[in-house]
């Protein structure tokens, strides 16, 4: 595991401003989500923060693995990370918060910070490239 790769995917999210969550349930079912950045926490760790929605969050809870995807279009530059998530931390709670509410979809009233352990980095871009872990 390349941490500098790490802090690399993490710099390359502040400065295109989106990031891409793949999970999977306990069945294989896969689902995509986005956010806004990671941050840099320590070593392989660090953390996204976002109102995910309840698929994502459920998803986590039954199957840790995820795969976070980086990239910049205009450099065709990327990062690939394959992880699990270590924990959800509740960050803030949308004002009105109801328990109960009957929407149907389920609009996401929490925001949650994921906190993701690294165990490999790729390079990801849209030309032909290697799935090796990169560094």
């Amino acid at each position: 595991m390349n941490d500098a790769m790490i802090e690399q995917m993490v710099e390359l999210s502040s400065r295109v401003g989106f990031l891409f969550i793949a999970t999977a349930d306990r069945n294989g079912m896969p689902h995509m989500a986005t956010g806004r950045r990671a941050k840099y926490l320590a070593g392989n760790r660090f953390a996204v923060t976002e109102w995910f929605c309840p698929g994502t969050v459920a998803n986590l809870r039954e199957n840790p693995s995820l795969s976070i995807v980086v990239w910049d279009r205009a450099s065709d530059l990327g990062y690939q990370v394959i992880g699990e998530l270590e924990k959800i931390e509740e960050a803030a709670m949308m004002d009105g918060f109801e328990a109960g509410r009957a929407e149907t979809p389920p609009l996401p009233q929490v925001e949650r910070r994921l906190i993701v352990r690294g165990r490999e980095v790729f390079e990801f871009r849209q030309r032909p490239h290697s799935d090796t872990p990169a560094g």
